[in-house]
């Protein structure tokens, strides 16, 4: 007996509904994108050029005092909506079935996208990842869909807000189905795959379809392809440490008016970090490329990735909210960059930015706990060939397996 036929009226419902999130999360990315680049160039005064190249033109003192700014916004803004506000929904608890409050919602990521363009060392990906999680659960509440459809219609507008942000359609699909619905089957590939591609569409407007980051292609050579597996458990182990040691600073960031004090001393003394290492400001995509240039002595790479390791989870500590993706993903570059920097006086014939990309994936898959995903967004951030897929799954298979074992074993009490 065949299974009953959906309606069309079902089919053409969830079709336009699927649109109009693509669509949204589309718009909320772009508004995300403009308001970042907006932000960054007004506070450190450069028209040209990249993030990095602004803030190292910029006079120290101008880098202090706009991160002490930052801080008090941040500090005073998100003190006051915690204490008069709605309560904030995360996106895993709105795809679980709580809706987001409009107001604080949008207030939530405006105060992302405001300490991150001032050069708070955090991810912007939250904020349109939010953005777009609470436009798909408005229109999911408006088009009167099943709690099966809201769900996964919200997991696929965070991820389409992703894409939309960064430019990475695929990465934007694999990341809803893979870490958000932790399901993949036609129900939740189809839309996530057809929101995150129109949301990146609508968001070219103003995000640049260029990759991310630029690097040269790579041929795989037997140095890498070695190294990439003898490397992988450091990945996994400092990738868990880097995690533990977030949820530890989130576990004791203040919740009252403490934050008022502490976030600008915090991010005070992040701008005075930045006077040295300006390269530590951002997101992360100013030290990402940096280690995929490999312009620096593998030595001061390997500096930068501990002092990024303290700033972000120091700014995470100080009660800011944002994300750890490109950190992470700049952290294992810089860490892949000089390990391969070291291997490669043993053995050469790898091309240390080769080594910073494979680090990369390794390390962003175990923070993430997503390999897929890991490994597509950072080819879609670099727009790296194939070449380079062999060495960069067998090391982020590598680095995973340590970071779960790790942690399985933490918790049975093993280890």
């Amino acid at each position: 007996m065949l299974p009953p036929q959906p309606a069309p009226s079902w089919l053409i419902r969830m079709v336009v509904v699927t649109a109009l999130v693509g669509i949204g999360a589309g718009i909320g990315g772009l508004v995300v994108s403009a308001a970042l680049h907006g932000i960054e160039h007004l506070a450190y005064g450069y028209s040209v050029g990249t993030f990095l190249d602004g803030i190292s033109q910029a006079p120290p003192q101008r880098r202090v005092a706009v991160l002490a700014i930052a801080g008090v916004i941040g500090g005073v803004g998100w003190w006051a909506l915690r204490r008069w506000g709605a309560p904030i929904v995360p996106v895993e608890q709105s795809i679980a079935g709580r809706r987001m409050p409009p107001l604080s919602t949008v207030i939530n990521t405006g105060l992302q996208v405001i300490i991150v363009g001032l050069g708070a060392s955090i991810g912007r990906e939250v904020a349109p990842r939010e953005l777009g999680a609470a436009i798909a659960g408005w229109l999911s509440d408006k088009a009167g869909v099943t709690s099966r459809e809201r769900r996964i219609l919200v997991a696929c507008g965070a991820g389409a807000g992703l894409a939309a942000v960064y430019n990475v359609p695929l990465g934007g699909a694999l990341f809803a189905v893979e870490i958000l619905l932790a399901e993949i089957s036609f129900a939740t590939a189809l839309p996530a795959l057809a929101t995150a591609a129109i949301a990146t569409i609508v968001a070219r407007i103003d995000v640049a379809s260029t990759p991310l980051y630029t690097m040269p292609r790579f041929d795989l050579s037997p140095s890498l392809f070695v190294w990439a597996v003898l490397a992988s458990p450091v990945f996994g182990f400092t990738a868990l440490g880097f995690v533990r040691l977030v949820r530890l600073m989130e576990g004791i960031r203040p919740r009252s008016w403490r934050i008022v004090v502490v976030m600008p001393l915090v991010f005070t003394a992040v701008g005075l970090i930045a006077i040295p290492f300006p390269a530590v400001l951002g997101n992360g995509r100013a030290l990402g490329q940096t280690a995929f240039s490999a312009l620096m002595p593998i030595g001061m790479i390997a500096v930068l990735a501990v002092i990024k390791v303290l700033t972000t989870t120091a700014t995470i500590g100080s009660g800011a909210a944002g994300g750890t993706l490109t950190p992470s993903l700049a952290i294992g570059a810089c860490l892949g960059a000089a390990l391969g920097g070291v291997w490669e006086l043993a053995w050469p014939g790898g091309p240390v930015a080769a080594f910073a990309f494979v680090a990369a994936a390794a390390f962003l898959a175990s923070t993430m706990r997503a390999p897929f995903t890991a490994i597509v967004l950072v080819v879609e951030f670099t727009n790296q060939g194939p070449a380079l897929l062999v060495p960069t799954m067998l090391c982020v298979a590598g680095a995973v397996t340590v970071s779960y074992l790790l942690t399985r074993w933490r918790v049975t009490g093993v280890a």
